[in-house]
């Protein structure tokens, strides 16, 4: 016991002391004119603009094109030329800032979940922390958005979209609350296995359990006078209003149709995180007017007689379909940075270099109900820009030189970085 306390301590020491970035701070807000010429500019939403200017004003984007008027005095140029220029990549489904190490290795790192199954009062904007080392590693990678999940039982609380460039979480919050989380119980039962109980029934029992909560959160809304105050039923009152999402969890074709029904009975506005059998239902998504987030493409299929490459396939189904869909990573060993590959590997499989980039950037922010702010190089929105030497989708080429929140140029490097110095110069390696 006293061996296992020891390393949990030294682990733990790992985390805030040597892991800790102590040199690298978020940037200061930048007021004033800044320009990005000679660019290759990929607007977010299918255009391509050539040899482009993005002007930008006390952090927000004022003006797209060419031949922009660029200043002589008082003014921040940034000459781009022969380089890519991308909106912000946006993680859609994420633990970022609220979970460090995966597992329980150091538990004192990690706040992403409560006990229990109804926790719809939960925020995680509240848990996010600010220092992690993460973010920093998402930057270099060109992701600058991630919408953080609490986790645990069935309703696990409610989810805030964060910038990943603070000194806390008030200044982290892009957009708070965006919506509560379900994680639906399994309804899939491996053959050849006695499971007791039947994970179905009681899967299903759950559901109904669930769908019976709502129905009382629904009359307690409705009624104007309260004895007593419900914090779980008020927390659900966004839903109701469709102020928020109905962030569904769930993987096969039946779950699929569950999350459909919540949709009818409750009009909730329904977003299907995961459902990796989506493509088999695309055109039933779209009549429903439901959104998806996909997973994590780089992963086996769920069921044993899918096609091994189902999860590179299914970007392009729900494309031709219609379907609104964000591409995400959930890979616990990179700790999401490989989102642009994810989608670099869809354009392998059917989808346009341009769509691709849309499934990580525009698309992802309609999701999350931020797009009237980020998601795209227009005017209007806030300038969340990266630039490229090559191109973002391509592993071997995607080299981010600079990125931009809401104007600020932000730091790009990290530990990972800050290990590469150290020791390149150390074995003296040019």
């Amino acid at each position: 016991m006293r061996k296992l306390l020891f390393i949990n301590i030294l682990l733990s020491l790992l985390v805030t002391g040597v892991s800790a970035q102590d040199d690298v701070y978020p940037a200061k807000e930048y007021k004033g004119l800044l320009f990005i010429k000679n660019a290759t500019i990929h607007v977010g939403n299918g255009q391509i603009i050539e040899n482009g200017t993005i002007q930008v004003n006390d952090g927000r984007i004022e003006k797209v094109g060419k031949d922009i008027p660029i200043p002589v005095d008082d003014v921040k140029v940034f000459d781009v030329k022969g380089k890519q220029v991308y909106p912000g990549l946006i993680l859609s489904a994420s633990d970022v800032g609220i979970r460090e190490i995966g597992g329980n290795a150091v538990r004192g790192s990690n706040d992403f979940f409560e006990l229990g199954d109804y926790n719809t009062n939960v925020r995680s904007i509240v848990a996010y922390n600010a220092d992690s080392r993460i973010p920093g590693t998402l930057r270099a990678n060109g992701i600058l958005f991630a919408n953080s999940i609490p986790q645990g039982g069935l309703l696990p609380g409610a989810s805030s979209v964060v910038q990943l460039d603070a000194w806390n979480y008030e200044d982290a919050a892009y957009k708070t609350d965006v919506g509560i989380h379900f994680n639906m119980p399994s309804l899939l039962s491996r053959q050849g296995r006695q499971q007791s109980p039947d994970p179905v029934k009681q899967g299903l029992e759950n559901i109904e359990e669930v769908k019976q909560f709502f129905r009382q959160a629904k009359a307690y809304l409705n009624e104007t006078v309260h004895k007593e105050t419900n914090l779980k039923f008020e927390a659900t009152r966004g839903l109701f209003e469709k102020k928020q999402k109905f962030f569904v969890h769930c993987e096969i074709v039946r779950e699929i149709l569950i999350a459909i029904d919540f949709a009818k009975e409750f009009a909730f506005d329904v977003v299907l995180v995961g459902a990796s059998e989506c493509y088999q239902v695309a055109d039933l998504i779209k009549q429903n007017n439901i959104a998806v987030i996909l997973r994590q493409e780089h992963s086996l299929p769920t069921l044993d007689d899918d096609d091994i490459d189902q999860p590179f396939k299914t970007p392009a189904i729900l494309q031709k379909a219609g379907v609104l869909f964000a591409l995400n990573d959930e890979d616990e060993s990179t700790r999401y940075r490989n989102l642009p590959f994810n989608a670099g590997t869809a354009v392998a499989y059917g989808l346009t270099k341009e769509q691709a980039l849309t499934a990580i950037t525009l698309n992802a922010a309609k999701i999350l109900g931020i797009d009237d702010r980020t998601g795209s190089i227009e005017v209007g929105k806030d300038a969340n820009i990266i630039v490229c030497e090559g191109d973002i989708l391509d592993m071997k080429t995607s080299i981010i030189t600079d990125a931009f929140i809401q104007g600020r140029k932000v730091s790009l490097e990290n530990k990972q970085t800050q290990l590469y110095e150290r020791y390149k110069t150390k074995y003296g390696i040019n």
